[in-house]
């Protein structure tokens, strides 16, 4: 396999020979060659080379084993292939880093008073999520992250790593240790799993690296930045449509965090008591830091001269004390002084930042800033004793239910269900003004009755122990009413998080999620609601700001990708004048997933075509997935991807508005348009159309995923076939799976096709960032979809005529977006103006093909009712090959 390579890639030439090296190695001469020979008849009729689309790819002559092998082979060069993309940057924009946006709003007239204002109150958080979209075990993506570290020693011109091996045979061995590696997870994930994986990113790449961030932004700030970007995480408090996480879970991913966090600051404590061996016979100390030094209990007589050695001795010792109290379990280096655990994370960093202040006191030598104690400091500020915020969510459905279920058991309300809006408003409020508890440690609750109060229960107990920033958001899915989110405070109450009274406090925030087209238009009406409420306006007040938080994969489901576009840049504007009126801030928290169809695409460009005005320094954004691996599976490439989120988030807060009032004006009128036609055309494919539901059942491998075992939640939200009831990611998986990825363009075309003014559009995408964002991300869906392998996948369906009538919609539906892209773009093929890209999916293509005809054929062989288990196995590897291939099809 040492052709599978391109032209202008040096890595992936590198790469692929030892990886053919490898399998010739280990599969032997004969699998290799029939591997060779597949690989190259595809990339021949991918460049159009003269007479290739006759030479039969030989895919029909692989036994089942072969088929195996070679599906394992194509994955792990699209994996390393992902690799060294990841290395050339190329997914990631030019002068996206927080120099680059200081000069830029510089050169706008926006100064470094106004950037450390903003500053001030910013935050920016990315969240972790155990959606099921990574289809890769953690154990293959760990070689490839050692194979990304070799290779970064290799840029360097070394010949051996620190440990005397060559680090080309490193990397081989890496490679031949993946092909070895089983791909396919044998048991399904359970929520530990997933706090585990989301632990490793957190601990091993947040931890070191966020400090760095800052350093590097202190130093581009010229002086110290306030600490506005922080992590946070849904796993395992997550509970929306996923019955397996329970308090016990939450407990578990606190726990585990905590004892990661305090696991991190005892390294670094214990190397700083080894660095800083100053000597009172050279050096006058701060009478502090003395203080600091004589209260640690260390007496030994060979530190005698050394107070900050003494001063970090007792520090550790309190910190491993802590480490006891939070964890139950003794410091993995326990500390041979006693000492008083820390009450919170803002004790210790008093206690650092005196022997901070002890080395600066003498001028402005080297020991005066940052350092390893610099990074600890505002680690403890960023990570507090909890690493990641834990958010809560779940279903506004299950919350009537289980408030339902206590005021009937208080003797409140029989039948809360049969009251209209203003009544249960009426009703919520009147409970929340009273001091009394609604349950009774002798009413018989239901289980999810009783779960749910456990878990609010459990987030008390957990702002007992970490502090209140380990879970201060609780999310409401689905939310329609003002009474959805008044609910939440009666739970909160219960636990104790809701105290009544003159002056009504909340250590949680009750956050609404609007998902559908018709919530996002509802979204202004409730949150006016919302915030009318004295009781919760104060609450706002004392916080300075109200979260939002808009879903992008179920809009999409619902209304289509422009429409669900569209609906959500509109909302974020009509939400604007209720935060205004109620001279509140606003917090909007995107719900992003990796592909286009579930609000993909590059974050830098999609928080710079946010609406001005919506973003005010403050923004939270899921990462979810695969999204997780590409994005922070290396210290290196956490880096860039935070930094661009940062960058982002400050250009779009601070830029003015470019675009006047008038253009303004008449491009929204112009995709108030386009939105209505792709509303029509996509609700009219999806919903109205008599059998689509069995064609997309059919046509797609949505059954076969579910044997992925990638995540802990169930595929649908009920027992039920319903489009309306599937979730968004197998839903956006299984179309990218059969190479059609409609939910990320369907409808576009029918829109493009009656809108008359094609000058217009023309101007949207040259002066609009909204618009060019949507034709950029569309645009990528395009050029991995494939109508002619997916002629092939249609074959499936048992109904010729159903077939034939919906893939001709769908196709023409294509050629049509197609079309009017290139017209509207000023572009003769996809891509044309991203060559780099372009590059990219044209590499993964000739590799993609094989894997999706041999997807088809097992499929149907498996529908056929053959048994072999290698069939079976086949169609998962060539799922997870496909979708590695695709890097974000879900």
């Amino acid at each position: 396999m040492a052709s599978l390579a391109i032209a202008n890639n040096a890595d992936v030439r590198f790469l692929g020979k030892l990886l053919g090296d490898v399998i010739r190695a280990y599969g032997g001469e004969e699998l290799f060659k029939r591997i060779e020979y597949i690989r190259s008849t595809s990339v021949d009729r991918a460049r159009g080379v003269a007479g290739a689309g006759t030479i039969d790819p030989g895919l029909d002559r692989l036994t089942l084993d072969e088929t195996l092998d070679f599906t394992r082979g194509f994955m792990l060069f699209s994996m390393l292939a992902n690799l060294a993309e990841d290395r050339q940057g190329v997914a990631i924009e030019g002068d996206a880093d927080m120099a680059s946006a200081l000069a830029r709003l510089e050169g706008e007239g926006i100064g470094h008073e106004a950037v450390m204002q903003l500053l001030d109150h910013a935050l920016i958080v990315p969240v972790l999520t155990a959606h099921p979209t990574e289809v890769r075990r953690k154990s293959m993506i760990d070689h490839k992250n050692r194979i990304a570290e070799l290779m970064q020693l290799k840029d360097l011109d070394l010949e051996e790593t620190t440990d005397g091996d060559k680090i080309d045979e490193a990397i081989s061995r890496q490679i031949a240790l993946l092909w070895q590696t089983r791909v396919l997870r044998r048991e399904k994930l359970g929520v530990a799993d997933e706090v585990e994986t989301a632990l490793s990113y957190l601990r091993d790449v947040f931890l070191p690296v966020m400090p760095a961030l800052y350093a590097r932004w202190d130093r581009a700030l010229g002086e110290r930045a306030p600490s506005f970007l922080r992590a946070g995480s849904w796993i395992g408090g997550d509970r929306d449509g996923n019955p397996f996480v329970t308090a016990e879970s939450m407990r578990l991913a606190l726990a585990r965090a905590s004892e990661a966090v305090l696991g991190y600051y005892l390294g670094a404590v214990h190397a700083l008591g080894a660095e800083l061996s100053i000597s009172t016979e050279h050096v006058k100390v701060s009478a502090e830091l003395l203080a600091l030094a004589d209260a640690s209990g260390d007496g030994a007589k060979s530190r005698s001269d050394e107070p900050y050695r003494r001063a970090l001795s007792g520090i550790y010792a309190r910190l491993s004390a802590t480490h006891l109290a939070l964890t139950g379990k003794p410091a993995p280096r326990p500390a041979p002084l006693a000492a008083e655990p820390y009450a919170t994370p803002a004790e210790f960093r008093e206690e650092l930042v005196v022997v901070a202040h002890a080395l600066a006191e003498k001028g402005d030598g080297p020991l005066a800033t940052g350092g390893a104690l610099g990074r600890l400091i505002r680690a403890v500020e960023t990570f507090g004793f909890h690493l990641a915020t834990l958010d809560m969510r779940q279903n506004s459905a299950v919350h009537e239910r289980v408030v339902g279920e206590l005021l009937k058991a208080g003797g409140v309300c029989a039948e809360y269900a049969a009251l209209d809006e203003d009544a249960r408003v009426a009703l919520l409020r009147k409970e929340l003004e009273s001091p009394r508890p609604l349950t009774s440690p002798y009413a018989d609750y239901s289980e999810e009755t009783a779960t749910e109060l456990a878990i609010v229960r459990e987030a008390a107990a957990s702002h007992r122990k970490y502090g209140r920033a380990c879970i201060t958001h609780y999310i409401v899915s689905m939310a329609q009413s003002v009474s959805d989110l008044l609910e939440v405070h009666l739970l909160l109450k219960e636990a104790g998080l809701y105290i009544p009274g003159d002056e009504p406090s909340a250590d949680v925030m009750a956050i609404p999620l609007f998902e559908t087209i018709a919530d996002l238009e509802g979204a202004p009406a409730i949150m006016e609601g919302w915030l009318s409420i004295p009781q919760v306006a104060h609450i706002a007040a004392g916080r300075g700001h109200q979260e939002v938080m808009i879903g992008y994969s179920d809009s999409n489901k619902d209304g289509g990708y422009l429409t669900s576009t569209w609906q959500l840049s509109r909302g974020s504007t009509a939400l604007k004048p209720v935060f205004e009126q109620a001279n509140l801030g606003m917090q909007l928290f995107h719900g992003r997933g990796g592909a286009v169809g579930r609000g993909g695409g590059s974050s830098f460009a999609a928080i710079l075509a946010q609406p001005k005005g919506t973003v005010q320094g403050r923004i939270r954004i899921t990462e979810q997935g695969e999204v997780i691996a590409a994005k922070y599976g290396t210290r290196e490439s956490a880096m860039t991807n935070l930094e661009a989120m940062a960058s982002a988030t400050l250009l779009a807060s601070l830029e003015p508005e470019k675009l006047a009032p008038a253009d303004a004006a008449r491009f929204a009128a112009a995709m108030d348009q386009l939105s209505d036609s792709a509303f029509k055309a996509y609700r009219g494919l999806v919903y109205e159309t008599e059998g689509f539901r069995t064609f997309f059942r059919q046509a797609t491998p949505i059954a076969e995923i579910a044997g992925l075992k990638i995540g802990s939640r169930p595929a649908s939200r009920k027992k039920s076939d319903a489009i309306e009831d599937l979730r968004a990611i197998p839903w956006v998986f299984s179309w990218a799976q059969a190479r059609i990825m409609l939910p990320g363009w369907y409808g576009v075309g029918a829109a493009f096709e009656a809108f008359e003014d094609k000058g217009l559009l023309r101007e949207m995408a040259s002066a609009w960032p909204l618009f060019q964002a949507t034709l950029d991300n569309m645009e990528q869906v395009l050029a991995k979809s494939d109508m002619e392998i997916a002629q092939h996948y249609v074959a499936l369906v048992e109904d010729k005529g159903l077939s034939d009538a919906i893939f001709g919609r769908i196709r023409s539906g294509w050629q049509a977006t197609h079309d009017g892209l290139l017209q509207i773009t000023r572009q003769t093929r996809l891509l044309e103006k991203h060559p780099g890209l372009e590059t990219s999916i044209r590499l993964r293509l000739p590799y993609i093909e094989p894997l999706n005809l041999l997807q088809i054929e097992l499929l149907k062989r498996h529908r056929a009712g053959e048994d072999d288990p290698r069939i079976g196995e086949g169609i998962l590897l060539s799922i997870n090959a496909i979708a590695t291939a695709l890097r974000n099809s879900g």
